[in-house]
């Protein structure tokens, strides 16, 4: 059997050097070593599918980035694999532990266990099955293969394969940083929006300059587009809700940078456990934009969630340093020049309208859109 030691090692050795994913039993002394690493960054995601956005913005940081996951994640994943990191050609490592494996597991896990190998095919993602005695030969090809083909690769991990047992998780031994938490927004409604999102746009734009922007899909990014096409901003097509995923990637990645996130409420509310895990890792450099229109814009303007949920003191509950909200542009102003004064993780909350600009769609494919913001964050 391979030994979690053994095994983060080894992935170092062959270069990868950025780990998040969501626990599972089968690989738990591999975990508890990398929560321990000092060198690369493990990164601890509330989904799998957020995991995958993180090592997006990690490999565009110039990381090589591992996602950790049970197989039942596959199918937590498979929009963002489908719509990020193989429609982009955005390359990690996925080391998917392999529950049903043969048939004998927990109810639970059967099917998934008989469907995964499948799954992987279904996507097109190559992979193999890891054996005690293959660790090396695979990583090797894993790193080759990822960085050739542009896509993420897999290693399938049967139960008995890597020690467990044998490390204590970290969060047994206790002593994380307390994070304080912005203080609560007063409690009193917000005036209406009377702001369009392309105002608000453009503001922003100003205030961030050079910066690099991930964008949330739709509207936020062709309006956007239409005010300042720069290389510096990249334009989701799909994979709803994980533009702060992708930005907490690259903010840990490029601490000397701030990263910033254009956010739309409904794609905020597909993913809110990306607040907790932006709080608990508290990167200075992030700022978190929230273009909310209250509806779903491309979709025929239906109702969003966002009418009765403030998600500003959403932020500042889960320990954001500020989190603020407003509905002007004066106030977007300010609260921009505070953001890029101090050290965040900063969130703001934009009311707008629900007014769309006439706008044309992004012209550029998707790998362009990858190769020209990669090169724009490393060589910034």
């Amino acid at each position: 059997m391979i030994s979690g030691h053994d095994f983060a090692a080894r992935l170092g050795r062959h270069g990868f050097d950025f780990f998040t994913g969501v626990p599972c039993s089968l690989i738990e002394d591999l975990i508890a070593v990398l929560e321990r690493g000092a060198r690369a960054p493990y990164v601890a995601a509330v989904r799998e599918d957020a995991a995958v956005g993180v090592a997006a913005g990690a490999w565009f940081g110039g990381r090589r980035p591992v996602v950790l996951m049970q197989n039942s994640g596959l199918g937590t994943s498979l929009n963002a694999l489908a719509s990020l990191s193989l429609m982009y050609g955005l390359p990690a490592l996925l080391v998917v532990t392999w529950r049903g494996f043969g048939g004998k597991d927990a109810p639970e896990h059967i099917l998934t266990g008989e469907i995964s190998p499948k799954l992987l095919e279904l996507l097109g993602v190559p992979y193999r099955v890891l054996a005690a005695d293959s660790l090396d030969a695979d990583l090797a090809w894993a790193a080759v293969e990822m960085d050739a083909r542009r896509s993420p690769v897999a290693l399938l991990v049967p139960p008995k394969i890597v020690e467990t047992g044998g490390v204590e998780a970290a969060a047994a031994t206790g002593g994380g940083a307390t994070h304080v938490a912005a203080p609560p927004a007063p409690d009193v409604p917000l005036p209406p929006a009377t702001m369009p999102r392309l105002t608000a746009l453009g503001i922003a734009l100003k205030a961030f300059g050079d910066d690099p922007v991930a964008h949330a899909n739709g509207y936020i990014c062709r309006e956007s587009f239409s005010l300042a096409d720069r290389p510096q901003s990249f334009y989701m097509i799909g994979s709803m809700g994980l533009a702060p995923a992708i930005g907490l990637g690259l903010a840990l990645t490029q601490p000397a940078r701030r990263a910033v996130v254009f956010d739309g409420d409904g794609n905020l509310l597909m993913n809110l456990g990306i607040l907790a895990m932006i709080a608990a890792q508290r990167p200075a450099n992030f700022v978190h934009l929230v273009f909310d229109n209250e509806v779903y814009g491309s979709t025929g303007n239906q109702a969003s969630l966002s009418r009765g949920v403030r998600l500003d003191r959403l932020a500042g509950a889960a320990g954001f340093a500020t989190a603020t909200a407003v509905t002007e542009p004066w106030a977007l102003e300010s609260a921009l020049r505070a953001a890029v004064a101090t050290d965040g993780p900063h969130f703001v909350l934009v009311k707008v309208t629900a007014e769309e600009a006439d706008v044309p769609r992004i012209p550029y494919t998707p790998a362009v859109l990858r190769d020209r913001f990669r090169a724009a964050v490393l060589g910034g």
